[in-house]
This record gives C-alpha cells, structure tokens and sequence, in this order.
C-alpha cells in the first residue's frame, strides 16, 4: 500500500515530509536525507511504552490499535526518548467516533501509578464536527491551551477537517513557545504556549492517548506513519 504525503505551504516555503509515494510506515531515502525518522515499524511496539492505565495496545494490519479498557483512567503508549523542538506527522482513524483521543507532545510523566501519569499539551483527536487539533492541557489543571474551544460560538470551537471513519493526516510544529497543527494539510492551530507552561514543557514524550470510558465501549483508535523531524 502506498500513500502520497500532503505538500503543505508555510510562511511562502513549501514543507513536505515527502512528495513522492512511500509504504506505509516506511521513510524513503529522501526523507531520511532530510532528517526524518521514523518512530513506528508497522510490525512492533518497539520505542513505546503503555503508561497512566492499562488500555491496551497493539500492532494490526500495519497500525497501532489502542482499545478501551473498562475502568482504566486515561492511558497512553508514550516514547520511550524526550523531544524538544520537532516537526510531527502521522496519520489516526477513531474506528469508534465516540472515543475522544489525542497525542502528547514534550510531555512529563508524574508520580509512579501505571508507571506515571503523563502530563502535557495534547493535540485533541476528535470525531467531527468537533475540536480536533486544537491544544490541551492535559493534567495541566489548565483545561484548554487554545482559545478557540472555550467560545461558545460553534463557528470558531467547532470544525469539520476531521473526516469520520477514514485516515486523517496530522502534522504538528513545535519550536520553543510555539506549537502549530494541521490535519488534512487545513492549519487547525497557531498557539503561543502560556509562559509557566512553556517553561516546564521545552521538551518531553510523545504519547498516543486512549481515554478512559468508565464501563462504555470498547472503543478503538489507530495510528500509523508516524514520523518526526527535529527542527
């Protein structure tokens, strides 16, 4: 199966993480040339580490399958490396669009309960019309990092990038107090980090969330190409 990664445009230059066709979770010579690694094999959970609960995960059909698991609080497969500034891209299908998911970045693990709780910005992961890409605070005390959610005008918290029931492209920029995010090659958003947060989080793990659901699904969330470039 191949893929062909969007080309998406920024400050006038063009930024791609490949133009040219590549296997699932497979960097060509180019992108190695430019940086890229590759954080996910397609076969193996190798470099990643279930953390905060014991929602499960797995490999399936060239993609990280996380199920619900009844009673567990919020669970995350996290990085085994810390990362500062980088550019991130992967592609998620909520195959459940009740599930609220989500992907830590420069996150801190807290405490030693399901090998500690992960705390951190969280780009949202959400089936649509909704709040996809926007930024929260997870285990912040903060609630939402970005303005938008907290409108109560739909025309600015809520969109409709996010295309339910099929793979949607994320990519996500973070250099010093910025973080920037897409999906579907649409900017989602352009956030300035509050100045106590961007203190603490310069650098931390990535973590593939599933939420927890009290006694509700299972439900299942999917990731694959998961590739990253330090900037």
């Amino acid at each position: 199966m191949t893929r062909v990664l969007t080309i998406f445009t920024l400050l006038g230059f063009v930024c791609a993480a490949d133009v040219a066709a590549a296997a699932d979770n497979a960097l060509t010579d180019a992108q190695k040339k430019d940086g890229w690694i590759n954080l996910f094999d397609g076969k193996t959970l190798d470099g990643w580490a279930v953390k905060s609960g014991y929602a499960t995960y797995k490999v399936e059909d060239g993609a990280i399958v996380g199920t619900t698991a009844k009673g567990s609080p919020n669970s995350f497969l996290t990085s085994d490396t810390e990362y500062g500034d980088f550019e991130l891209t992967f592609d998620v299908l909520l195959d459940s669009n009740p599930l609220n998911s989500g992907v830590q970045i420069r996150s801190k693990l807290v405490g030693d309960k399901y090998g500690g709780r992960l705390s951190g910005p969280q780009c949202e992961i959400e089936a649509g019309p909704g709040q996809a890409g926007y930024i929260y605070g997870e285990a912040l005390g903060t609630g939402w990092l970005s303005p938008e959610p907290n409108s109560k005008d739909k025309a600015v918290n809520q969109h409709e990038h996010f295309q339910n029931g099929e793979w949607n492209a994320y990519r996500i920029i973070a250099k010093g107090d910025n973080i920037q995010t897409w999906i579907n090659g649409q900017m989602i958003a352009d956030l300035t980090l509050p100045e106590k947060v961007a203190a603490t989080h310069k650098e931390g793990y990535l973590g593939l969330q599933v939420h927890g659901v009290g006694k509700s699904g299972p439900y299942t969330v999917r990731w694959k190409n998961i590739y990253l470039k330090k900037r």
